[in-house]
């Protein structure tokens, strides 16, 4: 409903109204038609977005009677400007266009933001937003319908509002094929996506204003951070991970879930404690019993795998039993740490990956190794199509990211004949492989689960 189209209605000196775009529904607002502006209090207002495509976030206080609820929101800025406020002074702010519901109707109106804390009401509706078919009656008081500030209560459940996001990516390899995806899929939904180099970071702890620094400066606020470390950066891009959950910023992958993904032998376990398949596995160190850790995998041929392996390298079939026995002496004799895995034959030098986004499979693959190798991983030259996967395979993948906590999964396993064998769920899944193959938009659905997650009311 355009603003001409606004049907009769009257209006009360003060009404509740609704911002459903900035996720504020329910504020107490004074109607006054000597104001010709519209103002919303606004507190920590930022800037963010290009000059093309200016965007600025703030945060709200609905109640002045609870200043513990907060809400936080963003919007395209269409201009700035010197507005006169009550007390005679002249101040610079930025206006916003959204539409606001009183009753059952609807229309865009255009706000300033300004910090109303010391004033009765936390928004000004000015004479611009009134059209000439509403009439004022100052001596009624809400004669639209009640609202309450308990709707705060029931939004935390749940996001529905979808506003600009201020979206960082920690990545030491900003241009690659997922970043560049993510990007694009951020950017064609609205919202503002930045690459932050891992390595560049630095951290300010302290027990009343955690923050990241970055060249020499902190950070802005970020409402999600989409994690993208190397495993060479594990250790401490967890610790930049676990800064900004300090800070309240969503990651799509915590800290936590990251560090039990990378850490194999501690994957194994949890993935054992919750009866999923995988293959027979055995953890060697100092143990001098070479032949009973081959016995423990299930005999040759195995696969010894160092627990700090990445696609596929680290990862050594050894075929005979002569062959496994020096391969686990040497890899000792190293003082490394590695996994010895029974050898799945039938799986024929194929896996299956899966791709988790919250809690559901949305795009699976069939990896196949090139001639001569075992390894598919896409790295290796392995090749990849898509795949229908069968119920019992679509569950193992979606419990596997669940009981390691990860929002976003890739599931590998192998199809055996005892059923779906969990090789290793990784925290960082590249999409290249899979969009292409599968033909699907991974990354946007990435974006659609940060939109869902990301939370606007909080609580302090």
């Amino acid at each position: 409903m355009t603003h001409s189209e606004i049907s009769a209605m009257t209006l009360g000196w003060e009404e509740w109204v609704c911002l459903p775009d900035l996720g504020l529904p329910a504020i107490k607002a004074k109607v006054d038609t000597g104001a010709r502006t519209s103002a919303l209090h606004a507190v920590a207002i930022e800037p963010f977005g290009s000059e093309h495509n200016p965007q600025v976030r703030f945060i709200m206080h609905p109640d002045p009677d609870d200043p513990t609820i907060e809400v936080v929101c963003s919007a395209k800025v269409i201009d700035r400007r010197m507005v006169m406020s009550s007390n005679g002074e002249s101040e610079s702010r930025y206006v916003i266009e959204t539409p606001i519901q009183i009753g059952a109707q609807v229309w865009p109106i255009q706000i300033t933001l300004t910090n109303r804390e010391t004033m009765g009401y936390r928004m000004l509706l000015g004479r611009s937003a009134i059209n000439e078919s509403v009439h004022i009656n100052p001596a009624l008081s809400f004669s639209q319908p009640i609202l309450a500030y308990d709707l705060y209560k029931k939004r935390r459940r749940k996001n529905k509002t979808r506003r600009p996001l201020r979206i960082g990516i920690l990545t030491q390899e900003p241009h690659n094929y997922s970043n560049t995806q993510m990007r694009k899929a951020a950017e064609a939904r609205g919202h503002v996506i930045e690459c932050i180099e891992t390595s560049r970071c630095y951290m300010a702890i302290n027990d009343h204003s955690p923050a990241v620094h970055y060249d020499g400066a902190p950070l802005p606020r970020y409402d999600a951070i989409i994690p993208r470390i190397g495993t060479r950066m594990t250790f401490y891009g967890m610790a930049i991970v676990r800064q900004f959950e300090m800070m309240g910023v969503y990651c799509l992958n915590s800290a936590e879930a990251i560090g039990a993904s990378r850490d194999k032998l501690l994957a194994h376990q949890v993935l054992a404690q919750h009866k999923l398949g995988m293959p027979n596995t055995a953890f060697a160190k100092s143990s001098r019993d070479t032949q009973g850790i081959i016995e423990l995998a299930g005999g040759a041929p195995v696969v010894v795998k160092l627990l700090s392996s990445t696609q596929g390298k680290g990862v050594v079939l050894a075929e005979t039993k002569k062959a496994a026995e020096a391969l686990v002496d040497a890899f000792r004799g190293l003082d490394a740490h590695f996994l010895v895995q029974e050898f799945i034959k039938e799986a024929s030098g194929t896996d299956i990956r899966c791709f988790v986004v919250d809690g559901k499979v949305v795009g699976s693959i069939k990896r196949t190794a090139q001639a001569g190798e075992f390894r598919s991983n896409l790295h290796q030259g392995g090749s990849a199509e898509k795949v229908r996967i069968s119920k019992e395979e679509r569950k193992s993948a979606v419990k596997a990211a669940r009981v390691l906590k990860l929002n976003v999964a890739g599931v590998d396993m192998l199809r055996s004949d005892s059923g779906p064998k969990i090789l290793e769920v990784n925290s960082s899944p590249g999409l290249q492989g899979i969009e292409q193959a599968t033909g699907k938009d991974i990354a946007t659905i990435i974006i659609e689960s940060i939109e869902a997650n990301v939370h606007s009311v909080i609580r302090t």
